[in-house]
């Protein structure tokens, strides 16, 4: 009887969790499908037709805010952006990391606590510095320094997570790729950097959906429109006086599902590289 009553207590348990879940998935896709709806919809029927799906669906805003925001080239310029940015976080994040789990030199304790300090100040703290920096580098209005200041901005919480993930490496595996003539470079690309894809995923990710979605230090650093991101297109929908609803939601959605996509094809590690304190490898 008592082992009945567990049963049930336990089924019990597992549906109000998964009610639960569902509510909270339901409510964080919500905004999306709002979005891709109203993107189908009319101006004048978008404060009037209140219904799930559109009864007269317009395909056509997707291509009137491709060719009014001039999208290829922003698309363009932050995919650029995003993939450079991306890709020198995790070589340069990856192998700080790997020295500082791994080296032992005069000052290191010093240097990683500056690193992880660095989390601390606000993103709106160093715009200003970062474009005085970049103005005496002659590097201001350039496609170079607006990346260098977004891998400087992604740097410190890549470094620690990937320390935290190679202190927990397995010492027998350098030693052995050590034993097979491996220099310490060697050891980083084909022993750490595979074990730790799951940490990778997640700095790819986080990473990415920064830089796709910032506007302001690129506003800051970027005079030439032509230089500027994605996010350069969305203010061109929206007027001093009104917003054109449904080609704004058509940008917001085509700006959307890059992010959304690389989001899907790493979640497999990216779920991991949660809780990838725990195992390695």
């Amino acid at each position: 009887m008592a082992r009945d009553r567990s049963v049930i207590l336990r089924v019990v348990q597992n549906m109000f969790l998964h009610v639960f879940l569902m509510t909270v998935a339901v409510a964080c896709l919500f905004p999306l499908f709002w979005m891709v709806r109203s993107s189908l919809m009319s101006k004048a029927a978008i404060f009037t037709d209140h219904g799930l799906i559109p009864r007269d669906p317009h395909w056509g805003s997707y291509a009137t805010a491709w060719v009014k925001g001039d999208f290829g080239i922003y698309f363009l310029n932050s995919v650029l952006y995003t993939v450079c940015v991306v890709m020198g976080i995790v070589i340069i994040g990856s192998l700080a990391a790997f020295a500082f789990s791994r080296l032992r030199f005069p000052g290191r304790n010093i240097l990683f606590t500056l690193f992880v300090a660095a989390m601390m100040i606000p993103l709106p703290g160093s715009f200003v510095p970062l474009f005085v920096l970049m103005s005496k580098l002659h590097l201001a209005n350039t496609r170079l320094g607006y990346v260098l200041c977004m891998i400087n901005v992604g740097l410190s919480f890549s470094i620690l997570l990937l320390k935290t993930f190679f202190d927990k490496m397995p010492t027998d595996l350098e030693d052995a790729a050590r034993i097979d003539g491996c220099s310490r470079l060697q050891i980083w690309w084909h022993v750490a950097l595979p074990l730790a894809r799951p940490a990778l995923a997640v700095i790819v990710v986080y990473n990415a959906l920064n830089v796709w979605n910032e506007y302001i230090l690129a506003t800051l650093l970027l005079s030439d429109k032509s230089l500027m991101p994605l996010q350069r297109v969305l203010m061109v929908f929206n007027g001093a006086y009104q917003v054109d609803y449904p080609i704004l939601m058509a940008g917001l959605t085509m700006t959307a599902l890059p992010i959304i996509g690389l989001y899907l094809l790493m979640q497999r590690y990216l779920v991991k590289g949660i809780f990838s304190g725990a195992v390695v490898g």
